[in-house]
Order: C-alpha cells, then sequence, then structure tokens
C-alpha cells in the first residue's frame, strides 16, 4: 500500500468513527431529552401498537397499514403536533416497558392499575368503559355479588386490570389465570370456567366474531374503568399537560365517542345497539 493510499484509508477510518460518534451523541442527547423536547425538535411522534387487539388496534397484514381506535387517537395527535406518527409493533406486556426505556412517546390504551402507576405516568381518560363478562351459554349473572361462591370460576390473564378487579371482589369463587387474554376466552369456550371479565367494547367484538363462545353480560351495579393513555415518568410535565388539554379538547366536542363507536362498527361491525344501553362513552 503506498503512502497516500495509507492516509486515505486513515483519513476514511476517522470519518467513520467521527461520523460514528456524532451519531452516538446525538441518540444520547434524544434519550435525556423530554419529550416535549424530543417530539419538538424531531418532528415525530412515537408510539406502539399491538397486532390482533381489535377494536384497539388492527393490522393489515398484507399492506402493514394499522387502523383502530387507538391509531385515529394517534394520528389526531400527531395531526394536532404538526409530527409524523412512528409506530412500532409491541405487546400489551411490553407497552409499560416501552414507555419506561424511551422507546415510544406514548401508548393509548392502558388502564392505570396500581401496578403500572408505579412506574409510568398516565393521561386523563380517554374514554370510560364499563366491565362486562364473556358467560359460557346457559349462564347469566345479573349482579357482581352472586358470581362469589365456590361454584363459579372465573378466567383472567395474570396481572391484567381484570385479574386486580376479581382479586379483590372474590373470597370464595374459584379463579383461573392465564398468560394472555385468549387463553382464558378459550376457558370460557371450552366450559373450563363459567366467565371472562373484559371491558365491553373486547367482550362484544369477540363473542360477535365467534357467538360459539358464549354471551355478554354487564352484571350490576355497573362497574366502570379509565382508557388512558400510558406517559413515560419525567420531571418535566409540558407533555403530559399538552396530551391531557387535547383529551379535553376531543371529549367536549364528542369525538372520542365517535371514533370509538365508528371502529367497533368498521373493525368488528358491532352497532351501537349491540352494546348494552346501560353502557356510553
Amino acid at each position: 500500500m503506498t503512502t497516500t493510499n495509507r492516509r486515505n484509508v486513515l483519513l476514511g477510518s476517522a470519518a467513520l468513527l467521527g461520523s460514528a460518534a456524532s451519531f452516538s451523541t446525538w441518540a444520547q442527547n434524544q434519550a435525556d431529552m423530554a419529550t416535549w423536547d424530543r417530539i419538538a425538535s424531531s418532528k415525530t411522534l412515537r408510539i406502539a401498537a399491538v397486532a390482533g387487539g381489535a377494536p384497539n388496534y388492527q393490522k393489515d397484514l398484507a399492506t402493514g397499514e394499522w387502523s383502530g381506535i387507538m391509531i385515529d387517537l394517534a394520528n389526531n395527535l400527531a395531526a394536532k403536533l404538526g409530527a409524523k406518527l412512528v409506530i412500532t409493533e409491541t405487546t400489551w406486556g411490553n407497552a409499560v416497558l416501552d414507555l419506561q426505556t424511551n422507546k415510544i412517546d406514548i401508548f393509548f390504551g392502558l388502564n392505570p392499575t396500581p401496578q403500572r402507576m408505579k412506574v409510568i405516568s398516565f393521561s386523563e381518560p380517554l374514554y370510560n368503559n364499563a366491565y362486562s363478562l364473556i358467560a359460557k351459554k346457559g349462564y347469566s349473572p345479573k349482579t357482581w355479588d352472586e358470581m362469589d361462591t365456590p361454584e363459579v370460576t372465573i378466567a383472567v390473564d395474570v396481572g391484567s386490570s381484570y385479574d386486580n378487579l376479581v382479586t379483590a371482589m372474590y373470597k370464595k369463587a374459584k379463579i383461573l389465570r392465564f398468560e394472555k387474554s385468549a387463553d382464558a376466552t378459550l376457558a370460557v369456550q371450552t366450559g373450563r370456567a363459567d366467565v371472562q371479565p373484559l371491558v365491553v367494547t373486547l367482550s362484544a367484538g369477540i363473542v360477535k366474531k365467534n357467538p360459539g363462545i358464549g354471551h355478554v353480560v354487564v352484571p350490576e351495579p355497573i362497574k366502570g374503568t379509565s382508557t388512558n393513555a400510558g406517559l413515560r415518568m419525567e420531571t418535566d410535565s409540558r407533555w403530559k399537560t399538552y396530551v391531557d388539554g387535547w383529551i379535553a379538547d376531543l371529549r367536549k366536542s364528542g369525538a372520542i365517542n365517535t371514533i370509538v363507536l365508528g371502529n367497533l362498527d368498521k373493525l368488528m361491525s358491532i352497532k351501537r345497539e349491540e352494546i348494552p344501553a346501560i353502557v356510553s362513552f
């Protein structure tokens, strides 16, 4: 190798190292930024979505396009911010970790359980939902209290808001805990369990898709739960303040109700009249 060639190689290597160092510094600066500053500087809004989570999230396997209640909300927020929406795929179980590790700026569709509130922040409620049951055929409990007997078996996904609900409520009923919500649904379908608690937007969709599973029951008194957006815990409050204000405006205009009902119809063919009348969003 000639002296000139050696010099060019060394200069090229130095340039590459310099570029790598610059990128590393930029990436670190992005990670250290407050969420509000990161969005303002990059003009991107990072969210995560869960495949097979209709009506909240649905991915078209042919095109890779996302749709659903939470995607419509995310698109609305990105438009308000003048930012590009960047979507990565995750699971319900990993969503909290994605926020903690600053992989995303916001995650739509989380219930503020006591465990989650210890490690992430939450927005004001996007909308209020109602707890319901997918009940096996022939079983229609009218109240929550009547299920607290040794003869009743309840299926839940472990660590979920549904697990928290029934653990606090029932001392006598048998509780079967599964890693996945779909496995709890299967337990009802196969007769291993009598009921599976789910928010009504999910239970109505599951039974609509597969009526053989059972039927939807909304026991009294109505037990409500909120659907919120999860945020990274940080001392800078500007991002949370902005999100809460945006939600308040959407709720005041009725836009969230339109988005929820529109996606129930579009993705799951559920009409308003098919949702128990005592439930409102």
